[in-house]
């Protein structure tokens, strides 16, 4: 264990500092989709705020351990990761948005998809440390992509296409860092897209529609283009300054759907404009740029692979997210990471935020 003191002296503040500024936003922006009248603090807000403090207090209480224990715990980890991502079918279960994701806690809705994916990149890292040499050869690269499945699988059971792909995007980065052959990869890549029309085949119907849309952006018969026309019409509509917080129409009138999570950038776009909105991206651009030189400062292999596993998930996360409302990308339901109303995926991004300073701050112990 860690003394406070040396966690606070050793502690990379910036990696702390810029997810804080977009929780402060999203604290905001939430607010203004509640906006009526006049200024509502509701539900929402206060259950972003409690998972914050939350994710607050489970940061710190990893920070306490050193991470390079967690390979030691695989064994253990690997089959309750698995039974955690099934729990969504135990009675506790319930379905939302045509996706079986969640666990009906009360006044909490728990998503186990969103936890799974930093307790993924945990175990994926310990796996890909101890067969580094094994990844020089393409049979080295399956049993990895093998180990990755199960909890892959289960996600794409749920019906939570958006999570997968994060999933298997964290996946693809972290075999790379780990020095997994290009020539395995390659083929592996080639493999996937010349499957990829059985795979359209085998999704749900609402599934294969947003990809249909994404692919026909003007056709008005597909649901799903009706959002993204609500969101782009929003972020045009702002012009470079925006219509001013708590002013949008598109908002204000619900046209725009899902606006507190999925489309909050658009939200952001209309009432603050390109300034606001290219604020918002300068401040992730910063914060992942943080990510990136932590990585390169980790003291050990493992160390690496758990940095760079959690920049690959902040990374696609905000360009997949900021992507589909602009409709350049599908729309998927993945969150803006810190931004999006979810106290999953916001305690999810506290927990493997921790994960990345745990490293840092070992780091930084041992070469001062």
């Amino acid at each position: 264990m860690l003394n406070i003191k040396n966690l606070l002296k050793n502690m990379d503040l910036s990696l702390l500092l810029w997810p804080a500024v977009l929780v402060l936003i999203s604290i905001v922006m939430i607010g203004s989709t509640a906006y009526e009248d006049g200024f509502v603090f509701d539900q929402s807000m206060m259950k972003q705020m409690l998972a914050f403090g939350l994710g607050i207090l489970v940061l710190i209480f990893i920070l306490l351990f050193d991470y390079r224990c967690l390979p030691g715990f695989e064994k253990l980890i690997y089959p309750l990761t698995i039974l955690f991502l099934l729990s969504v079918y135990s009675p506790l279960g319930s379905t939302q948005f045509g996706t079986r994701g969640w666990l009906d806690l009360g006044r909490i809705n728990l998503q186990p998809s969103e936890l799974g994916k930093v307790l993924f990149i945990v175990l994926f890292a310990a796996y890909l440390n101890r067969t580094r040499q094994d990844l020089q050869h393409l049979t080295g690269v399956l049993k990895a992509l093998l180990y990755a499945t199960p909890p892959i699988f289960v996600v794409i059971l749920q019906n939570d296409l958006g999570n997968a792909l994060v999933y298997c995007v964290v996946a693809g980065i972290m075999l790379v860092i780990a020095g997994a052959e290009y020539k395995s990869l390659g083929i592996i890549t080639l493999a996937t897209a010349v499957s990829s029309p059985l795979i359209y085949f085998l999704l749900r119907p609402h599934q294969q529609q947003r990809i249909l849309a994404f692919f026909h952006p003007n056709d008005a018969t597909l649901a799903v283009n009706y959002q993204v026309w609500q969101s782009k019409m929003a972020i045009g509509s702002g012009g470079l300054t925006g219509k001013g917080l708590f002013l949008g129409t598109q908002k204000g009138l619900d046209w725009l759907p899902v606006q507190e999570s999925d489309f909050l950038f658009a939200v952001i776009g209309e009432e603050l404009g390109f300034l606001g909105g290219g604020i918002l991206l300068l401040i992730f651009g910063i914060f992942l740029y943080r990510m990136l030189k932590a990585g390169e400062a980790a003291d050990d292999p493992y160390g690496e692979l758990i940095v760079y596993g959690v920049f690959a998930m902040f990374f696609f996360q905000v360009f997949e997210n900021v992507g589909m409302n602009m409709g350049i990308m599908p729309v998927t339901g993945v969150t803006l990471p810190f931004v999006s109303y979810g106290a999953s995926s916001l305690l999810a991004n506290m927990t493997a935020l921790a994960l990345v300073l745990n490293v840092t701050i070992r780091s930084k112990m041992i070469t001062f």
